[in-house]
């Protein structure tokens, strides 16, 4: 799956979560929603080495940074940034060849 397919995935799936849950998702609220998913996920990591109370597990560190992930597709999707686009030019361009 790339990530063209991902996002719409993703936005597909909160789109029927937030009608099934009366969610309000106007304005400021994927960025406030990836910005909670974060903080879940360094929860996570917390716990995993040993600096927070709770029963560690990987598998919760995995479902959380899935859902930080998902928010950034959210956010992303409402901003109108192009993700693909902006990870080519910010981190991909250090892989092609250079030219002298």
């Amino acid at each position: 799956m790339n990530l063209s397919d991902l996002s719409a995935s993703v936005l597909r799936i909160s789109d029927i979560y937030a009608a099934e849950h009366g969610i309000d998702r106007s304005g400021d609220w994927a960025i406030l929603k990836l910005q909670e998913e974060l903080g879940e996920l360094t929860a996570e990591h917390l716990r995993l080495s040993g600096r927070a109370r709770g029963e560690p597990s990987e598998q919760a560190l995995g479902d959380e940074a899935a859902d930080v992930l998902g928010m950034l597709l959210i956010y992303c999707a409402r901003a109108g940034v192009d993700l693909e686009e902006a990870m080519q030019r910010k981190w991909l361009h250090w892989l092609e060849p250079k030219t002298a």
